[in-house]
């Protein structure tokens, strides 16, 4: 069986549902609430269904059935104030689970975040030795906690620790795609300009405070969701591949080239963009750009093309999000 940590939220979501149509027995832990978070895992068959509160006793008592875990279960909210909440939530969690997975020799596949980058002035090369984290300066306590968790894991393995029979971090870029509505403020620029084009056929973009930067030239690494999940089945599928990579496209995109991708998988709409300054509040920290680094993950192997913005948003768009069932 494969545990699926925070298995009803956007990423783990659609790795359950990837896992589930290969026919894997998937276990889910995750916190579902009085929403429709429930709808994420709604259509697939799931082994199990536990609350992070009890995930260690259930893996103390199941340890035998268990071949690999896939930790996707975090606050995710770069808006998190309560340091000792994602110390609790984010580093505890995973270093815990590090920790079964090097006991029981279990593969071990962990969400990092390009939010540990911080404004990218020291580039965004995946390296995981001790040192390149240590140069790395996060901006929130989201991101600074799967720093932590990053650094941590660097340490023990240049350390010679004992390490789980597989263990990859994944520093997750610009995700998005179906699975994504629970997470209010924090879903994908993509959502929230369609929810913009069916309510006013207004698109608003951010200005630019950067004269090197055109009005929504700030660029991104964009990448389906889909294509993450294939990434994670592939590191599963090769469990000799060890080490931090970047999971992006390994091309950034303008967000004006998003919602023009947008404009045209809505032919029938008058859509058109407008510019608005940016709040003071997110001036300071502001990524004007943020693009990964890909040749680690393609050396260890990974061969698949990844999907351009515009397949990708036709995708999200056309099948889901103008749907009567935005589920994957």
């Amino acid at each position: 069986m494969i545990l699926v940590t925070g298995g009803a939220g956007f990423i783990g979501s659609n790795i359950v549902a990837a896992l589930c149509a290969r026919g894997e027995r998937v276990i889910v832990c995750d916190h579902l609430g009085t929403g429709e978070k429930w709808r994420n895992i709604a259509k697939h068959e799931i082994a199990d269904l536990i609350a992070p509160a009890l995930c260690g006793d259930w893996l103390a008592a199941n340890h035998d059935r268990i071949r690999a875990i896939v930790h996707m279960g975090a606050i995710s909210a770069t808006t998190e104030t309560d340091a000792d909440k994602l110390v609790e939530n984010n580093v505890r969690l995973s270093l815990d689970l590090w920790g079964f997975c090097a006991g029981r020799d279990k593969q071990l596949i962990y969400a990092s975040s390009a939010a540990t980058y911080g404004d990218g002035s020291a580039g965004f090369e995946d390296d995981a030795s001790p040192a390149a984290l240590g140069k790395l300066r996060p901006l929130n306590g989201y991101a600074w906690s799967k720093h932590l968790v990053d650094r941590s894991i660097a340490r023990r393995v240049a350390s010679g620790d004992p390490t789980p029979r597989q263990w990859v971090g994944l520093k997750f870029f610009n995700v998005y795609g179906p699975n994504e509505y629970h997470k209010a403020g924090m879903r994908s620029v993509l959502v929230q300009l369609h929810e913009q084009a069916r309510s006013s056929g207004r698109l608003r973009l951010f200005k630019s405070g950067r004269p090197d930067y055109a009005d929504g030239g700030q660029l991104r690494d964009f990448i389906h969701v889909r294509d993450c999940a294939d990434v994670v089945l592939w590191l599963l599928d090769h469990g000799a591949v060890n080490g931090l990579f970047n999971l992006g496209t390994g091309k950034a995109r303008s967000f004006l080239e998003l919602a023009h991708a947008l404009m045209k998988a809505l032919p029938k709409r008058q859509l058109a963009v407008e510019f608005f300054d940016m709040p003071k509040a997110l001036e300071s920290g502001y990524q004007y750009r943020t693009e990964a680094k890909m040749d680690r993950l393609r050396g260890a192997g990974y061969t698949k093309l990844f999907t351009s913005l515009e397949e990708g948003v036709a995708d999200y768009v056309g099948n889901f999000l103008e749907t009567s069932d935005p589920y994957r």
